[in-house]
């Protein structure tokens, strides 16, 4: 005899086909009807999740939630997940993550004095190999998914458990058979929940409720439950909830089956569709990281930064929803969301930038003006740097050095300003120069104008060479265009190629784990010249188009730099087309290690559509690494002799399969400019540990400012007098 735990639920996603504000009132009229169902019925139980819900339920209605308090204590409203929200689960980063959980546990101990032991991620796409450790670090170890389904992804069983790494930690995992919730329950659908029971597991669950957009348990479906509690052959059904299941095995728990590694696949498209909701939270997330940093060592913090900085973050997790971050919602919501992030980035980067002035303000005065650095991370900064000082009405000198703390003379080189002004109208300059710095270091380099003055500072010994066609450094990295090659010390590689697929799939790539490899389009090249020769960085700019997109590209090296930088902008004007950045190999692939949320994954070249986060790193038959640091794509494929990048797909939006799709007011995703940087390393020092020190470095660049407090009073060019004052 099977016991079936029926599990009465409603999961609302607070948005998706509708905005966030609909699922707002959705959520208060399923949780009023949840509690019309306790209270009508003693031995009835009820499952809801997510910080959020709880949160707005307390803000809008208080009676509201004042009777489900009354049933949690009661023990027949039960909290199941306790995260924020159900987030993707694949793209966050792994700081996220932490928030993430970290906010739902503070939120329900200080409103409940609790914290689920059943983490619950019923709708998310794929589960990233690094959420087990994350839910045992947070006192978690249950967890409830349904995706990838039976079709998916075989499992050696419905209840099982489920590991990141070997040897790593557990969480003992439910995989929901047919639906998360349910509408004509019948008896199919209860066996259905019976099968790929474990050797010796008499128990499995059932969730029953209305639901995607609200509802809950109905009183028919009460009834029917009523009813058929002992008359489905071999089957007994009891009201239950998700821990009283979870308890009920705990005997069993040590022969079930072990699963290593990630849940995947559902919707590949998700990887990658909609990319400015990827892009908005990921800039959030790392905005947050730096203003953490900053507050931290604010001499005189605003007293409400802090609650600031925690909104911030909790609109930054209502945007890691899985049909937000997956790029699944309609267009419209969208709107709405863009702003959220919006908010989040501006309260992070308003904490920095005023911190960052009080911390300055403790410099003592200075004759000479400076550029101030901070190392707003957790990790160390070594590397180029940029900066553009205001410099009044001079231009910058031959002589002019920069000096570090000890008065010695940091290299640098002046590179074309962002603006697009006259030499003379404002004096715009970019500088980059290498630096150094500690995690949450400050340094000051000073600009000294006057040694040397009448003779100019001799111009340091250029570590770059460039040709038409070629740009390379002192440490035998280089690109050439001909023939078509990127080169390292040990090494030399096919340069990576853009390539244009035919993507005729859905919004969400339903039923599918791999795109086509056949090729629509590879760029067409109109010019090619080199930017910047020297000495410390050379570029070379390639534009053209791909189908019907323009394109600039360029390749950076620095001096002294085992990397190389590439920068691509794309202007995307493309419908149902996929924009891969292929990486052709030397010979086959044996494996690669993939970054992912919170850490690494080694995976097989079999061809599907992968997650990755900041990197991946390839070992070549030679014993040499070749390493791509990727902190602004989201997902890759690799077969054999290459890997493929995905950057941008083109499906209409908000389009399921399988209806047809057709629609007079269609929009096409990620239509419009998107901006990719990606580091090159290749030889046997190639780690993980140096890309993600790489990804951490571009996702966290450097804070400047400029320093005049302490120089004498200067008189402003009359030129510039006069236009100033027109």
């Amino acid at each position: 005899m099977i016991t079936v735990h029926l599990i009465f639920n409603a999961h609302i996603d607070p948005i998706w086909l509708w905005p966030w504000q609909s699922g707002l009132d959705t959520l208060l009229a399923t949780c009023r009807s949840a509690c019309d169902r306790l209270d009508a019925h003693p031995d009835v139980h009820f499952c809801r999740g997510e910080a959020w819900a709880y949160r707005e339920i307390e803000r809008m209605d208080p009676q509201l939630f004042a009777r489900i308090r009354k049933h949690i204590d009661e023990g027949r409203w039960h909290i199941v997940g306790g995260w924020w929200l159900q987030p993707d689960c694949n793209g966050p980063a792994g700081v996220g993550f932490e928030q993430q959980i970290s906010l739902g546990k503070e939120y329900f101990q200080e409103k409940f004095r609790l914290f689920p032991r059943c983490a619950f991620n019923v709708d998310s796409f794929g589960h990233a190999a690094t959420l087990p450790g994350m839910m045992r670090a947070a006192g978690q170890d249950r967890y409830v998914f349904m995706r990838p389904q039976e079709h998916e992804m075989d499992l050696p069983g419905r209840v099982f458990r489920w590991r990141g790494y070997e040897n790593g930690p557990e969480v003992t995992a439910f995989r929901i058979a047919k639906a998360y919730t349910t509408r004509n329950i019948t008896a199919e659908h209860i066996l259905a929940a019976c099968e790929g029971l474990p050797a010796g597991v008499q128990h499995t669950m059932c969730f029953v409720g209305f639901g995607d957009h609200g509802g809950g348990p109905t009183e028919g479906q009460i009834a029917w439950c009523r009813e058929h509690m002992d008359k489905i052959p071999g089957v007994k059904l009891v009201f239950s909830h998700v821990d009283a299941f979870f308890d009920a095995i705990a005997d069993q728990i040590p022969n079930l089956p072990v699963v290593t590694g990630e849940l995947q696949h559902h919707s590949i498209g998700c990887y990658s569709v909609h990319r400015p909701v990827k892009v908005g939270v990921h800039n959030g997330e790392d905005r947050l990281v730096q203003a953490a940093v900053v507050h931290r060592q604010d001499p005189h913090p605003e007293p409400q930064t802090e609650e600031r900085l925690k909104e911030a973050w909790r609109w930054i997790c209502f945007g890691h929803f899985h049909d937000t971050f997956g790029g699944t919602c309609i267009p419209s919501a969208y709107e709405q969301v863009h702003a959220q992030l919006g908010y989040a980035y501006a309260v992070a980067d308003e904490t920095i930038q005023h911190g960052m002035r009080r911390i300055m303000g403790k410099l003592p005065d200075d004759s000479l003006q400076r550029i101030v650095l901070l190392n707003a991370s957790n990790a160390a900064y070594e590397g180029p740097a940029y900066h553009e000082p205001w410099l009044e009405a001079s231009h910058w000198q031959p002589h002019w050095r920069l000096l570090d703390e000890q008065g010695k003379v940091v290299p640098h080189q002046r590179m074309l300003s962002e603006a697009l002004v006259p030499d003379d109208y404002l004096f715009f300059l970019r500088l980059v120069f290498p630096i150094k710095l500690g995690p949450g270091e400050l340094r000051v380099l000073r600009i000294d104008t006057e040694t040397g003055k009448n003779k100019p500072y001799p111009e340091i010994a250029s570590r770059v060479k460039t040709s038409p066609s070629r740009i390379e450094n002192d440490v035998q990295v280089a690109v050439a265009l001909e023939p078509s090659r990127i080169e390292f010390a040990e090494r030399s590689l096919p340069l990576p190629m853009l390539e244009m697929v035919e993507d005729l799939t859905d919004t969400w790539t339903h039923e599918v784990d791999r795109y086509s490899q056949k090729v629509l389009a590879r760029p067409v090249v109109t010019r090619a010249e080199v930017l910047d020769s020297g000495p410390l960085m050379a570029s070379l700019q390639v534009k053209g188009k791909i189908g019907e997109s323009e394109l600039v590209t360029e390749y950076r090296v620095f001096a002294g730099e085992p990397f190389i930088e590439y920068h691509v902008r794309v202007y995307w004007n493309e419908r149902h087309k996929l924009l891969k950045l292929t990486l052709p190999l030397p010979g086959e692939m044996g494996e690669r290690i993939d970054g992912i949320p919170g850490g690494e994954l080694v995976r097989q070249p079999d061809g599907k559509e992968r997650p990755v986060t900041d990197f991946t790193l390839i070992p070549l038959a030679d014993g040499t690494n070749y390493g791509i640091v990727l902190p602004h794509a989201y997902a890759l494929d690799a077969s054999g002799d290459k890997v493929r990048i995905t950057l941008l797909r083109s499906p209409k939006m908000a389009h399921h399969w399988p209806f047809a799709g057709q629609g007079p007011r269609a929009v096409y995703a990620d239509q419009g400019r998107h901006e990719f940087v990606f580091r090159f390393f290749c030889g046997p020092q190639v780690t993980t540990q140096l890309l993600a020190k790489h990804a951490s470095m571009l996702h966290h660049p450097l804070v400047s400012a400029d320093l005049t407090r302490g120089m004498p009073p200067q008189e402003l060019a009359p030129y510039i007098a006069t236009n100033m004052a027109t």
